[in-house]
C-alpha cells in the first residue's frame, strides 16, 4: 500500500492554510486604525502576545495548557478505543451499551466542572480527567461505528483462517476501523480546548483560561485578546497536526483513484462497414 509522498502533504497542508493567512491579513487591515477600547488594532494584539511570550509567563500557561489536552486526549484515545473495539466487535455487549451511550453523550461535560473541582480539587489531575471525560465519547462512538461498518466478509475470513481474536482486533478490525477512529479524534481535539480554558478559568492558577480571566477582570483588553488568539493559534496547530499523521498513517484511505489508462484516451479504430465485413 503506497503512502503520500511530502510533496502532496505539503500540499494539503497549504491547502489548509491559505484561508486562515488571507483572514489575518485581512484583520490587521480593518483594523489597523481602530481607536475602541474594546476592539484595538490587531498589530497592539500580536506585540502584545509576542511581548508576553517572550517576557511574561504566556509560555508556562501554554505549556501548561498544553500538557493537560496532551494528557487527557491520550487517555480519552487509549480508553476509547480499546472499548470500542471490544464493544463493536461483539453485537450483544454493543446493543446493550447504546442507551447508556447516548444518555452519557448527551449529558454537557461543563456540567460536572463545579463537582470535579469540589471533590478533587484545582491542580492538572482534575482538568486532565475533565478533558478525557469530555473527550472519550465521541472517540469511542466513532470507533464502535466504525467496528460495526467493517464488511461481514472481513470477518467471515478472519473466522475461516482461525485467526485468534486479539489478533484479528489488533491486525483486522482496528485497521478497519482507523478512518472513523481518526474523525472521532479530530472532534474530541476540538472539545478538549474548549473543556481546557473551562477548567481553568473556573479553578486554576495557570493556564491560557486563568491567564485570560485574570487579564479580562483587570481590563487589560489587548492582553485579553492575545490570550484568545493564542488559544486559536494552539487549537488550530493541534488540528493541523492531527491532519498530517492521519495522512501519513491512513496513506492507503485518502490517496487518489488511480488515474485511467491511456490506451483509454486513444482513438478507436474505425467500424467495418457491411460490405468489408462480407469480403
Amino acid at each position: 500500500m503506497s503512502t503520500r509522498s511530502p510533496g502532496a502533504l505539503w500540499q494539503s497542508l497549504l491547502k489548509q492554510l491559505w484561508l486562515p493567512v488571507l483572514c489575518v491579513a485581512v484583520l490587521l487591515l480593518a483594523t489597523a486604525g481602530s481607536t475602541s477600547f474594546y476592539f484595538p488594532p490587531a498589530t497592539d494584539v500580536l506585540a502584545t502576545l509576542w511581548r508576553e511570550l517572550l517576557h511574561g509567563g504566556l509560555v508556562g500557561d501554554l505549556l501548561f495548557s498544553l500538557r493537560n489536552i496532551a494528557l487527557g486526549l491520550a487517555l480519552a484515545t487509549v480508553v476509547g478505543v480499546g472499548a470500542g473495539l471490544v464493544i463493536g466487535e461483539i453485537d450483544l455487549l454493543r446493543q446493550a451499551t447504546a442507551p447508556l451511550l447516548d444518555f452519557a453523550r448527551a449529558t454537557p461535560t461543563v456540567a460536572f466542572v463545579p463537582v470535579i473541582i469540589l471533590t478533587l480539587g484545582i491542580g492538572s489531575g482534575p482538568k486532565v480527567f475533565l478533558i478525557a471525560l469530555g473527550s472519550l465519547w465521541p472517540i469511542l462512538l466513532n470507533t464502535i461505528s466504525g467496528v460495526h461498518g467493517i464488511n461481514p466478509a472481513v470477518h467471515e475470513t478472519a473466522r475461516g483462517y482461525r485467526i485468534p481474536w486479539r489478533l484479528r482486533l489488533l491486525k483486522v478490525v482496528l485497521p478497519g476501523a482507523l478512518p472513523q477512529i481518526f474523525a472521532g479524534i479530530r472532534v474530541a481535539l476540538s472539545i478538549a480546548v474548549v473543556l481546557m480554558v473551562v477548567s481553568e478559568i473556573y479553578g486554576s492558577p495557570v493556564g491560557l483560561g486563568n491567564f485570560i480571566l485574570q487579564s479580562g477582570s483587570s481590563f487589560a483588553v489587548p492582553e485579553t485578546w492575545a490570550g484568545t488568539v493564542l488559544i486559536g493559534i494552539l487549537g488550530y496547530g493541534l488540528s493541523v497536526l492531527l491532519l498530517a499523521a492521519e495522512y501519513m498513517l491512513l496513506g492507503w484511505y485518502h490517496q487518489r483513484p488511480p488515474r485511467a489508462r491511456r490506451s483509454m484516451s486513444r482513438p478507436m479504430s474505425r467500424p467495418m462497414s457491411r460490405s468489408e465485413a462480407k469480403t
